[in-house]
């Protein structure tokens, strides 16, 4: 499975995703987003911009739910936006593209995002849109997951983007200059 990140600024995210669907051959893809607000705007902005797909979150009911992935499994949408809630338990062949269109909470949950696409031995490709403020949670998943994701270049037309800076983890140390002082130095 191929795994790349798009490093960008918040504002970049909707014109990207747009570039990736309209740039990258799929059979069904699966983008996942961290907020149901979020799935819904973005299905919203992508069947104006002329695709056909579906969403699945927490707000739909159970049977509303079977309805779309089993339009989604025969291949009638060919894209789905959801939220978590499909990144665990649901073994679909057919999927070969995930866009991580918001980071996750964690590694656990990348890990299991991304894991809905190159099954049953075929070729996937996962992408994840990481901007400014989600770097350090991106850098805590690539620690978790002991690998460096490979950082792919934005179209040009897209503009500038940030560049991979992720803060360290500090220790927990608190600077102690003369400013700094801890709850027990304090004069009574």
């Amino acid at each position: 499975m191929v795994q790349k990140a798009f490093v960008i600024y918040e504002p970049q995210k909707l014109p990207l995703m747009k570039w990736i669907l309209n740039n990258t051959p799929y059979k069904n893809a699966l983008v996942f987003c961290s907020k149901k607000q979020t799935v819904k705007q973005l299905r919203r902005e992508l069947k104006q911009a002329g695709f056909t797909l579906e969403e699945i979150h927490s707000d739909l009911e159970q049977s509303q739910r079977e309805s779309v992935l089993s339009a989604f499994t025969s291949g009638r949408i060919p894209l789905l936006v959801a939220t978590d809630i499909l990144s665990r338990g649901i073994d679909i062949d057919t999927i070969d593209l995930v866009i991580n269109y918001d980071v996750p909470g964690d590694g656990e949950d990348y890990v299991h995002r991304i894991g809905r696409t190159a099954r049953a031995e075929a070729d996937g490709v996962a992408f994840t849109l990481v901007s400014e403020k989600e770097q350090n949670k991106f850098a805590a998943i690539e620690r978790l997951i002991e690998k460096e994701i490979d950082k792919a270049v934005i179209p040009a037309e897209l503009g500038p983007a940030p560049a991979y800076h992720p803060r360290q983890k500090s220790s927990g140390n608190r600077p102690k200059g003369r400013f700094y002082r801890s709850s027990n130095s304090r004069k009574k």
